[in-house]
């Protein structure tokens, strides 16, 4: 039978093309979504890892420390880590924020950091030019640094603490040093992109800096390692040692692992919309692709019924026919499944070899199992699938009903029992997708789940819409040629073509369901990632504003409104405005004291410099703006409540309170900076009159968005050069790495439309073409009773436009229905849900819908039209 099977393989591989493109475009769609997946997880993990260096180790403190505070580098026993044979490395994990001055009094501010045992294989930097630092009294800065000062290597520059401790109640702990510039660095990989770059120096005047005794003092979270295993040993082997010399509630993880927790980490902070996203729509993917292959081998295997049915009168058994069809179905689903995984790799290595790297995005083909095994048995077992209903109808009837129009196969009971399973699964679609959105709700409230899974919510509400739109698709024999007879009965006053256009619609329901249920997956599939996209892209953007709400934050001791003005003048800025701030303090109402920084703002300068105002109560001067979630909780102050503020100094473990107010508390979702557990607005004749005007000036500037994240770093940094110990920080390299991501997300998903319009234009073409091959009699009576060609064209075209436009306006609905949904799921964690309507790409699908339509059914209304009555009538 196998010999058989392929015979017939080779003899209708005209007819096996258009179901292999599709199977080949559905699994090269699968294979990819996984390899990019592997590509984006890969880039993440390269931004978020880029301050490892060279480490293969680490010896972390532990999550439940307060790191900063509670751990020095004594606690870490570096000497004893060093001792141990095979540790050719060593980086302490720390920081400070420090101002570097040229000889004539320019400043810049840097963070530094200090150098590392094995600098050139441990530091998250690359040295630009001359070398790491490695003794007291040499310093590396970044090129840009060195070219705003002004000077080089073998230059000596002036280094202090101002920035850290210029306050006049810490001036006691300044500190100033003489350093001589030994190397430029650059920060490639983005590790320091927050600060515009890093500098570095040796351990001893580090602790200087660090107003502290010695480098065994300073504070540090973790500690990197790298080590190579001598021979006869093994990394497990120190690894061992290693934890024998460390405190006992230390960990030594592989960095591997150290970056998984650091990207769960992520996650638990919401940054992983990207990682999610694209998780939906795979998923999402994967279930309407496996619709379209299913339709198109259907519409393949009732094309060649007739072969069948002959296979049938002479002597063929219906189980070795049956087995016969499904043999041939897993040789097609193979093949075409393998050509498709092919194609990813290929197209993937394609734009590796090119050194594709957008923004970030560094595109490398990362195989994995999934990305082989998955498609390549997906596409089999979808095309043995949507193989059996065909099959089976064709061997339960005799070889003489087998010739018969499909039509006359399908009894009333078979059309009844697909009703009553659509039907079915429709009901269980909605519960399940009403259970997701229950459990969604739940997860978001930080309640309990019933399957403790972050992912449950996200997988029942995609079984819900398949189960929804099989369905649809299962019962589309009832209601689809009724919708479009609908449709039909108002153009059918235009003429006779639209009368015939018509007329078959309402004789040929099974036809007309299998014609417009393949239009239907595409143009759902469209509008689905179409509308789930276009939400991405509205709720990233308000995620973003209130994650990131100032682009730059310039701190220092000696700022003013004149030098905001300066700075607002800087090009790549739109706006920088000078804000009072203060520490204050409230009782959460179950006991606890909460302190926080308030800042006093106008409402006029909030709309200048803040990039989230949506949702955000007016400044006034009987309210406090709070944020909804504080730290890692939710801010428990109900909100429209009074609340007492009061503003002062922590001192210690005290509070000094220098003023009162009782203010209306409002919340929303906005974020300022990650140096206090929470950031408060107040009306700056508030905080004016509560402090008697002891208060701090910080500048906030907003981006014009025409200048990269580090020229706008350099930019500002030129302009308060001049200015003693001010610092510059800020999230804008940070948003703009996620916008970029967003944006290339985009990019890349009108790529996949435009593969889900072709599968859609595939499946049109064969059930159109299976449409007119069948109304061979039908045409040629037609013909003999006077219609002209033309009109018997113009039916056949307005018969597929108002199939197109029919399933068109239901697949845009029904997708843009199943992508709120989607986001709904996906991106309630993250904020407001934003519910667009693309009415660009509504438009746009419909049109193709139309043209793909006209465009299939060309040929065949040729071969209709060509062909004389009674010659049509004799073939027939």
């Amino acid at each position: 039978m196998l010999s058989i099977t392929i015979q017939l393989m080779k003899r209708s591989a005209k007819m096996l093309i258009p179901a292999g493109i599709a199977i080949l475009i559905g699994t090269l769609f699968i294979s990819s979504t996984f390899l990019f997946g592997n590509t984006l997880d890969y880039s993440i993990r390269r931004q978020i890892t880029a301050d490892f260096g060279g480490a293969n180790y680490v010896v972390n403190a532990g999550a439940a420390d307060d790191i900063t505070t509670s751990r020095s580098v004594d606690d870490f026993r570096l000497d004893d880590i060093r001792a141990i044979t095979g540790v050719d490395g060593v980086r302490v994990s720390t920081a400070l924020p420090l101002q570097i001055s040229n000889a004539d009094g320019k400043h810049s501010t840097t963070t530094m950091v200090p150098t590392a045992d094995n600098a050139s294989a441990m530091m998250p930097m690359t040295m630009a030019e001359g070398h790491w630092p490695s003794a007291n009294g040499e310093i590396a800065i970044p090129a840009d640094v060195a070219k705003r000062l002004g000077v080089r290597v073998g230059d000596t520059v002036r280094v202090d603490n101002s920035t850290m401790f210029g306050s006049a109640d810490m001036g006691d702990m300044t500190s100033t040093l003489d350093e001589t510039v030994v190397g430029l660095t650059r920060d490639d990989n983005g590790a320091y992109a927050g600060n515009g770059g890093a500098s570095a120096m040796a351990g001893d005047d580090f602790a200087v800096m660090n107003a502290v005794q010695d480098f065994g003092k300073v504070p540090a979270y973790a500690v990197y390692l790298l080590i190579n295993a001598p021979q006869g040993s093994t990394n497990a082997t120190i690894i061992d040692q290693i934890k024998k010399t460390v405190p006992h509630a230390f960990a030594v993880l592989d960095i591997n692992e150290y970056g998984d927790k650091q990207m769960e980490s992520m996650s638990s902070s919401g940054t992983n919309i990207i990682t999610t996203f694209m998780l939906a729509f795979g998923v999402l993917a994967m279930v309407v692709a496996a619709l379209v292959i299913g339709n198109t081998f259907q519409v393949l295997v009732a094309q060649r019924r007739r072969t069948l049915a002959l296979l049938r009168t002479i002597g063929a058994q219906k189980g070795q026919l049956y087995r016969s069809v499904i043999l041939e179905a897993a040789l097609l689903g193979f093949i075409a499944s393998a050509l498709g995984v092919a194609a990813a790799f290929g197209l993937i290595g394609i734009m590796h070899a090119a050194g594709a790297n957008y923004q970030g995005l560094v595109f490398s083909v990362i195989p994995s199992p999934e990305a082989f095994w998955v498609p390549i048995a997906f596409g089999m077992v979808v095309t043995m699938i949507a193989t059996i209903g065909s099959a089976r109808s064709a061997t339960r009837v005799t070889p003489l009903e087998a010739l018969r129009p499909v039509e006359l196969v399908e009894g009333k009971r078979s059309g009844l029992f697909r009703t009553v399973s659509g039907i079915l699964l429709v009901i269980l679609g909605l519960a399940l997708t009403g259970v997701a959105f229950w459990q969604n709700h739940v997860a978001v409230n930080g309640g309990r789940m019933l399957i403790n899974a972050s992912s449950a919510p996200l997988l029942m509400a995609m079984g819900g819409v398949a189960l929804i739109f099989l369905g649809l698709l299962f019962s589309a024999i009832r209601w689809l040629p009724w919708v479009l007879s609908g449709i039909g009965a108002l153009v059918s006053h235009i003429g006779p073509s639209a009368v015939i256009a018509a007329a078959n619609i309402r004789k040929n329901p099974r036809r007309v369901a299998a014609t417009g249920s393949a239009l239907l997956i595409g143009v759902t599939l469209v509008s689905c990632i179409g509308t789930g996209a276009a939400s991405a892209k509205a709720t990233m953007a308000d995620a973003l504003d209130s994650r990131y709400g100032v682009d730059i934050t310039i701190t220092g001791a000696d700022l003013n409104a004149d030098l905001a003005t300066t700075i607002a003048g800087t090009k790549g800025v739109k706006a920088a405005e000078a804000v009072q701030t203060s520490m204050a303090q409230w009782n959460d109402g179950h006991g606890h004291d909460v302190t926080v920084q308030v800042v006093g703002i106008s409402e006029a300068q909030r709309n200048a410099v803040l990039n989230i105002s949506a949702g955000m109560h007016a400044i006034d001067s009987r309210s406090i703006e709070m944020m909804n979630t504080m730290g890692d909780s939710k801010n428990p102050i109900a909100d429209g409540s009074d609340v007492t503020i009061r503003f002062g100094k922590p001192e210690g473990d005290a509070f000094t309170a220098v003023g009162e107010k009782t203010l209306t508390a409002h919340k929303s979702d906005f974020r300022i900076s990650d140096d206090y557990v929470g950031t408060a607005l107040v009306d700056s004749t508030v905080l004016a009159d509560a402090t008697g005007g002891d208060t701090v000036t910080q500048i906030w500037v907003k981006s014009d968005g025409t200048t990269s994240a580090t020229g706008l770093f350099t930019n500002v940094k030129d302009a308060v050069s001049s200015e003693n110990g001010v610092n510059v920080t800020g999230s804008i390299a940070e948003r703009a790495q996620w916008e970029q991501m967003v944006d290339m997300l985009m990019m890349v998903l009108v790529a996949l439309l435009a593969v889900a319009v072709f599968i859609a234009l595939v499946g049109v073409a064969n059930t159109l073409s299976l449409s007119v091959i069948e109304r061979t009699r039908e045409s040629a009576t037609l013909r003999a009773i006077g219609m002209t060609r033309g009109q018997l064209r113009g039916s056949l075209a307005v018969e597929a436009l108002l199939i197109s436009l029919g399933s068109g306006v239901v697949g845009v609905i029904l997708g843009t229905v199943f992508g709120w949904v989607g986001a709904t799921v996906v991106f309630s964690d993250f904020g407001a849900v934003q519910y667009p309507v693309e009415w660009e790409t509504v438009v746009a699908v419909l049109i193709v819908s139309a043209v793909a339509a006209l465009i299939a059914s060309i040929v065949p209304a040729r071969r209709a039209v060509r062909t004389p009555p009674v010659a049509a009538l004799a073939e027939a």
